[in-house]
């Protein structure tokens, strides 16, 4: 990459380039990744540094970045004009949010962290107005939780960390009521952990990390509303990656877990595959180089670009490298 990044956002584009934007420490600037020429473009000024926000694909092919680092501004990427411009603001400035887009095209930001701290709060972005508006509040607030979007156009809401302690709880938000009701809850209480829709239609929740980095894994069925334990992983793993490959398996990639003898953080350049088949993780090739807090985008092709994050000397990367699913 142009720029070493970790903590920051990638975006497939509609015409198959990545966006990469944003990272830690406030950076201003972002790329785009070319999968014909496995080249990264010159840097891009974004209207805002951030770090630790959302960036979702809109519907127009434009990409909504928003929130990061307490900020409650938000801008859009515009393809055709390699360019950035300002949109309407959040009414809660956030970070380690989520932001889905819903069925209809608008986009459902939850949770995160302000300054005053964890939120429970949830917002609306109507693409057609530029405007943000509050919807109904979670159960209680959250950071570092998932929220994957199920085929029945609901939003599953799991986990994530208040001020105190991970969460084992799972709401469930209905776009048709606003509204969030409780679902059943997870077995393991976990924070940044990945939660993955499998072709199935179950949803595939693995590591993070509860009173340290977790290894189990367990599945959300949407039609009995419940988790049940979907086995263990090869490693301990948060801060890591996830991805739905298009054979319907998953790649599991990076992260960083404790070392029992030392207790210091080891950031992992190890890879694994859950399939849901069997329902197991199984090793495969490790990457070239250690990362966490890296991203992970699966190309038009199929194949999966993993790039940036932290080595395990903590030092930010700009190196990027593709795994090949075949």
């Amino acid at each position: 990459m142009t720029t070493p990044r970790y903590n920051y956002s990638a975006t497939l584009l509609l015409d198959g380039s990545v966006l990469l934007a944003g990272g830690e420490v406030n950076l201003y600037t972002a790329e785009l990744y070319d999968p014909e020429t496995n080249t990264f473009g010159s840097s891009l000024n974004m209207l805002s540094g951030r770090y630790l926000h959302t960036a979702t694909l809109l519907a127009d092919g434009s990409v909504l970045l928003a929130g990061g680092n307490n900020n409650g501004k938000a801008e859009l990427f515009e393809p055709d004009s390699r360019s950035f411009r300002a949109t309407g603001s959040m009414t809660t400035g956030r970070f380690v949010h989520t932001a889905t887009r819903l069925p209809n095209g608008s986009v459902l930001v939850t949770g995160g962290l302000r300054v005053d701290g964890v939120v429970a709060s949830a917002e609306l972005y109507d693409p057609a107005t530029g405007i943000f508006t509050a919807t109904a509040s979670m159960s209680t607030g959250r950071l570092l939780h998932t929220a994957t979007l199920l085929p029945d156009g609901n939003v599953l809401i799991a986990g994530g960390a208040t001020d105190q302690e991970a969460l084992a709880s799972a709401e469930l938000y209905n776009p048709q009521t606003g509204t969030f009701t409780m679902t059943g809850e997870m077995g393991t209480a976990r924070s940044g952990h990945t939660a993955t829709l499998l072709t199935t239609g179950q949803v595939l929740v693995a590591g993070g990390f509860g009173t340290g980095p977790l290894d189990t894994a367990e599945l959300y069925d949407p039609a009995s509303g419940s988790f049940r334990a979907a086995g263990t992983m090869t490693s301990a793993r948060d801060d890591y990656t996830a991805t739905l490959l298009s054979n319907g398996k998953v790649l599991i990639a990076g992260g960083y877990s404790v070392d029992p003898v030392t207790h210091g953080f080891v950031t992992h350049s190890s890879v694994e595959v859950y399939d849901p088949r069997t329902g197991f993780f199984t090793a495969t090739n490790d990457m070239s180089t250690p990362r966490r807090g890296h991203t992970d985008t699966r190309l038009s092709d199929g194949n999966v670009l993993l790039a940036g994050g932290l080595d395990n000397s903590d030092t930010a990367l700009a190196t990027a490298e593709v795994f090949d699913q075949q």
